[in-house]
């Protein structure tokens, strides 16, 4: 079995019908510790989506399901949590948030989440 990743999504949502929602779930299924930030709060089958940028350590990976202007935002809190990696879902790439990353060491992916935990490439 492979090591436990903590794996930060950016984009969560409560609603069953979004692929964030999916996310989470498989990610905690495949036993990876999750941290849901929302734009809304609420609850993913006992996975809290909080609205909150906490301070972490030691995060793997950031997986994100937002439209690159909502990430904006996230820039910086995104970059402080030093990550060992972020993937860009589908419809999520950002060429400038990528460029930023990668200056600072931090590996990028634009894959899907879904798929690479199916495929065991996670």
């Amino acid at each position: 079995m492979k090591e436990p990743k903590l794996t930060v999504v950016i984009g969560a949502s409560p609603n069953p019908d979004r692929y964030s929602f999916l996310a989470v779930n498989r990610l905690r299924a495949y036993n990876h510790p999750v941290v849901a930030i929302g734009k809304k709060t609420g609850d993913i089958n006992g996975t809290p989506v909080i609205a909150e940028h906490p301070a972490l350590e030691n995060v793997d990976t950031i997986t994100l399901y937002m439209n690159p202007q909502r990430q904006q935002e996230y820039y910086d809190y995104i970059l402080s949590l030093r990550p060992k990696r972020i993937i860009f879902n589908p419809g999520t790439e950002n060429p400038e948030l990528e460029a930023r990353a990668q200056q600072q060491g931090i590996e990028t992916l634009e894959a899907c989440t879904l798929v690479m935990l199916g495929t065991g490439q996670y």
